[in-house]
């Protein structure tokens, strides 16, 4: 068995510490010995009170997912362990050190008091994984906080700090000395007043207030219809907190958080966002990378270019703790740059998530400069001016002459060859690439480019500075759009494609917006606005590309987008809600007719597999090319860049939920049908078919 719980007296009280590195997840060995622990304190007659903590930095961070399955159920259940404190005629005093979630807020909820160390985070987190708390935690929340409390704790699934959950009703107290120690003298002043007990199971008076309140729960449930659209598990959560409030007892209430517990281990949902969870840490992991390369020293960072790009990777820095300079040739572009940084730093402040305080020393970090030579001293300087080829090397080139001996040179482009970038210096080994997603200080995923001469020191170290800067980091090749937009091509061809064939845009938006993408690819085109595009083609003297032809003409007509109240939709004034609009609609066609397309119905099924399918492909490509590592990378790369529903997995797992031969039968009819090389299948792809094999298989 994995794990222990040690037992030791002190005086009157016993003590049980969890003991499984790193972070004491419930595994077999801590079940059993929080059920011997209690059993023996509880066969003690001096004993009159029990402090359960954790060892190491945390409390119990919850379920072990290596033991999901047959090793779940070895020796002691959750529940036995669980019944067995919740019984103890004894008060028990939970000493929440560090982390405790999921599992591991349950049996705190099942001891009688909590105490919590000021920088514990407590929280229910298993939505993200597609669960729910199965061991009582929805029963046993909304008894504590209320059931409008306890559906925002446990469908949004994030962590509360100590100081908060103590606002909320969580725990008891937070420790102002040493976790036990204070536990110790809590759970004595409780001996001292009576040596009561208190299970939250008994307590009703926080829920008595919703019962019958059919009002509440619909609210509820229309509010996950915008948060949690197309989600399984959160409105099971929501049956099951309904079922605490309105149940006649709190065991019919358990009874049916066992029965949506078991709903959700069987929905296919939970495997896809396991695996996306396990495909985020494997991430950080590159073949030949040797773990104890020595890293570079970021103490301080340097950007070149104040507009979105460069301001929101300077608050990634700020927001690290890490002073940069901030860069820009024209004056009023910077300090336009320093006031829209300051203006997102005060909207944060102004929603009560950022103290003025705390500003004030973010704001202090970011350092303003129009002397390219100020950019020297910093140990990292990340090029973020727009993307033109010759202007980045020309960059590169004066970096390589201000720079610092050992510093890292990054570009943030989206796409352009790193390698050609990279030759403008005498130091290629220095460079990489280091794509940030628009906006960079919002947006998660961080392509860490590999140029062909970049170090092991130089890509670890950008992977590494990914994570303290909070984002998910993904190594990619130096290939044109390197991963997600070397892929997104081929969706928003196929999308364009389809409107000249006889879709409407309105079509294609509404199928993947009820896969599950946040918006489909017209109205994101409206949103982005459609005259960037146009203007850039124009400057290179325009286009042959057939997919160009319905965008220009709109913009020819004036129809940009949002940004005017008219695209491929029309929009009312304040309103960005998009609505068909008959002169679009004739514009698409007729650029149909004059380009011999004879237009023609679309199942919803077809527009779906026509704008997944392409990503498939290429991802394929992608992985035999080795500019993609794993298919879980670009599954991450999907979910944390492109807003790809987390529950479906990526677009690879998606494929591999598909079948793989179905998937390149269908490839194999379109490009039979169109000729489109995106179509034609991947030697990847046909070799894992003929193997019986998926793309899960890849990654071990």
């Amino acid at each position: 068995m994995k794990g222990t719980v040690h037992y030791e007296t002190r005086g009157n009280i016993a003590l049980l510490s969890i003991d499984n590195p790193p972070v004491n997840p419930l595994s077999s060995g801590v079940r059993q010995g929080l059920f011997d622990g209690v059993t023996s304190a509880l066969a003690d007659d001096a004993i009159e009170a029990i402090v359960l903590t954790g060892l190491h930095r945390a409390f119990i961070a919850g379920a072990d997912i290596s033991e999901f399955g047959a090793a779940a159920t070895e020796g002691v259940s959750l529940g036995e362990a669980l019944n067995k404190m919740e019984g103890s005629t004894k008060p028990i005093i939970a000493a929440i050190n560090g982390t405790a979630f999921g599992g591991g807020l349950e049996v705190a909820l099942c001891c009688d008091y909590r105490i919590a160390a000021p920088t514990a985070p407590v929280g229910l987190p298993e939505v993200k994984l597609g669960l729910l708390p199965g061991a009582g935690g929805t029963q046993r929340l909304p008894r504590l906080i209320g059931a409008e409390a306890a559906v925002q704790a446990i469908v949004s699934g994030n962590p509360i700090m100590a100081p908060d959950a103590l606002t909320m009703g969580i725990v008891d107290r937070v420790a102002s000395g040493d976790i036990v120690e204070d536990a110790i003298a809590y759970a004595q002043e409780i001996i001292d007043a009576g040596g009561a007990t208190r299970k939250i199971r008994d307590l009703e008076d926080k829920i008595l207030a919703d019962r019958g309140n059919t009002a509440l729960f619909e609210k509820f449930a229309a509010n996950l219809d915008k948060t949690h659209r197309g989600q399984f598990a959160p409105a099971q959560i929501l049956q099951c907190i309904e079922a605490a409030v309105n149940a006649e007892s709190f065991d019919e209430g358990m009874a049916v958080e066992r029965a949506r517990f078991a709903e959700c281990m069987s929905d296919p949902q939970r495997e896809a966002l396991i695996h996306i969870f396990f495909a985020e840490r494997a991430a950080n992991k590159i073949p030949g990378l040797p773990k104890d390369v020595p890293l570079l020293d970021i103490k301080k960072g340097s950007v070149i270019g104040a507009g979105t790009m460069g301001g929101g990777i300077a608050m990634c820095f700020a927001n690290a703790g890490i002073p940069v300079r901030v860069h820009d040739n024209e004056p009023e572009n910077l300090a336009r740059g320093i006031k829209v940084i300051e203006g997102n730093y005060a909207r944060t402040v102004s929603k009560g998530r950022l103290t003025q305080e705390e500003m004030d020393k973010r704001m202090s970090l970011i350092i303003p400069t129009e002397n390219f030579d100020d950019l020297g001293d910093g140990d990292i300087v990340i090029e973020a001016v727009y993307e033109n080829l010759d202007l980045k090397k020309e960059i590169f080139g004066r970096l390589d002459k201000v720079m610092k001996q050992g510093a890292l040179l990054a570009t943030n482009t989206s796409g352009l060859d790193v390698d050609a970038i990279a030759g403008m210096t005498d130091r290629p080994e220095f460079v990489c690439g280091m794509h940030f997603f628009s906006p960079a200080n919002v947006m998660r995923l961080l392509e860490v480019v590999r140029g062909k001469d970049s170090s092991p020191v130089v890509l670890g170290t950008a992977m590494a500075l990914g994570k303290r800067l909070g984002k998910v980091s993904v190594m990619a090749g130096n290939c044109p759009g390197f991963i997600g937009n070397r892929m997104l091509g081929g969706y928003t061809r196929q999308a364009a494609t389809m409107i000249l064939e006889g879709a409407t845009p309105a079509q294609v938006d509404k199928v993947t917006f009820d896969f599950g993408l946040a918006m489909g690819p017209f109205t994101m085109n409206d949103m982005v606005g459609l005259d960037l595009g146009w203007r850039a083609r124009k400057m290179m003297g325009g286009s042959n590309e057939v997919t160009a032809r319905i965008p220009d003409e709109l913009c020819e007509l004036g129809r940009y987008g949002q940004k005017n109240g008219k695209g491929y939709y029309q929009y009312e004034e304040g309103d960005r809600t998009p609505r068909p609009d008959p002169e679009a609609d004739a514009v698409i066609a007729k650029v149909s007719e004059e380009l011999g397309y004879v237009r023609r119905d679309f199942s919803d099924d077809e527009i779906l597999k026509r704008c997944m399918y392409p990503l498939v492909n290429i991802g394929a490509k992608l992985l035999e090319e080795g500019h993609a590592l794993r298919a879980g990378d670009i599954d991450t790369v999907y979910v944390n860049g492109y807003g790809f529903p987390t529950h479906v997995g990526g677009p690879m797992w998606f494929a591999d939920t598909q079948g793989l031969d179905n998937v390149l039968i269908d490839m194999e009819r379109f490009f039979e049908e169109t000729g489109d090389d995106v179509w034609k299948p991947s030697s990847l792809l046909k070799k894992l078919v003929s193997e019986g094999k998926n793309f899960a298989s890849l990654d071990g």
